[in-house]
């Protein structure tokens, strides 16, 4: 049996990576002022984030059209007889579960959507993991079966910078983003049940990430081999000096940088720092 593999833009994996692993890739959306952007097409992650210092407005996001994706299964089903299709927490976005109704739309192919209950390259993650298994000609129920197996293990957390961002995209309430502002708080945030939550309060930067790796600790210091990502928010440099002191601590971790691009970014604004890792 032969097996695409989907998944959104908001797993923000380089192009060259996708074609490397035949990935299909369905875009998101962001919106300036009645002009729409295909993330990872038409806007990249660096011109986004210095489009909304001009624009001084937040951008609207917006999920992929239902048309879109009926058309990609509709192409994919000519060379393939299955779709594993991995999408963005469903608490966050209605991407998976509008790829669940495109795959009913499309006789001749089978669908198997897949909510990876995180994003960006935690989302990756698993793509990657179906990709390579796609490649060695493995059946749907055996990506699925690993996909479950790496969501056993896999972790992910950030650090906003600034709460507004995510109070006014409505993924953090008004009281706590009041307190957070005056307390000067950056907040270590992570996915519980599909959805943004707060995990732990922190009050600076540099504790919240110390705290960052006390949490990987809980699993590198076992010796067992871990994939993991440091994703930035337009702040590299940032995010290498979090790599360096990773590296520094563990040769059993396998890092790659990556980034918040235009929707997720959108949300957790400017200077972000999220990690995530699963054990191999």
């Amino acid at each position: 049996m032969t097996v695409a593999i989907i998944t959104d833009s908001t797993a923000y994996i380089p192009k060259e990576i996708r074609e490397e692993y035949n990935i299909q890739m369905i875009p998101l959306t962001v919106t300036f002022n009645g002009a729409s952007y295909q993330e990872e097409v038409d806007l990249t992650a660096t011109d986004f984030y210095e489009k909304v210092r001009e624009e001084r407005v937040l951008p609207k996001t917006s999920q992929p059209a239902i048309g879109l994706m009926v058309d990609l299964l509709e192409q994919l089903k000519q060379d393939y007889d299955a779709v594993v299709s991995i999408h963005l927490s469903s608490g966050i976005s209605g991407t998976y579960q509008s790829m669940q109704t495109a795959g009913t739309m499309v006789d001749g192919l089978d669908t198997y959507a897949f909510d990876s209950e995180v994003s960006c390259m935690a989302q990756g993650f698993y793509v990657l993991e179906a990709a390579k298994l796609a490649q060695k000609n493995a059946s749907p129920a055996a990506i699925l079966e690993r996909l479950n197996t790496v969501k056993e293990s896999l972790r992910a957390y950030f650090v906003v910078d600034d709460l507004n961002h995510l109070h006014r995209g409505g993924r953090l309430n008004g009281a706590q983003a009041l307190v957070g502002s005056v307390l000067q708080v950056k907040p270590i945030l992570h996915f519980s049940e599909t959805k943004i939550v707060p995990f732990e309060k922190i009050r600076t930067q540099k504790k919240a990430f110390k705290r960052l790796i006390e949490l990987i600790d809980e699993d590198a210091s076992t010796g067992a081999p871990i994939r993991a990502t440091v994703i930035h928010a337009n702040c590299p440099e940032t995010a290498e000096q979090l790599m360096r002191e990773l590296k520094e601590r563990y040769n059993n971790v396998e890092l790659t940088l990556s980034y918040f691009g235009p929707v997720i970014g959108t949300h957790l604004g400017e200077g972000s720092i999220g990690l995530g890792w699963y054990k191999l």
